[in-house]
C-alpha cells in the first residue's frame, strides 16, 4: 500500500466514523491520526522499517 493509497483510506473512514459517531470533531479524529504517526515512527526506529513496510505489516494483521 502506498502512502496516497493509505491516506485515501484513512479519510474514508475518518468519514465513516465521523457519520457513525457525530459526536466526534476533526480534531478527534485528527488526534487519532497523530497516534498513529507517533506510532509509526517508534516502530520505525525499533525496527528499522519503512514507512511502506510498516503499512503492510499492519494491514495484514
Amino acid at each position: 500500500m502506498t502512502n496516497l493509497e493509505f491516506k485515501g483510506d484513512w479519510n474514508i473512514t475518518k468519514g465513516k466514523v465521523k457519520q457513525k459517531f457525530g459526536i466526534l470533531t476533526d480534531r478527534d479524529v485528527v488526534l487519532v491520526e497523530g497516534k498513529y504517526d507517533e506510532m509509526l515512527g517508534k516502530l520505525q526506529l525499533i525496527l528499522g522499517r519503512t514507512k511502506d513496510e510498516l503499512h503492510k505489516i499492519i494491514t495484514e494483521l
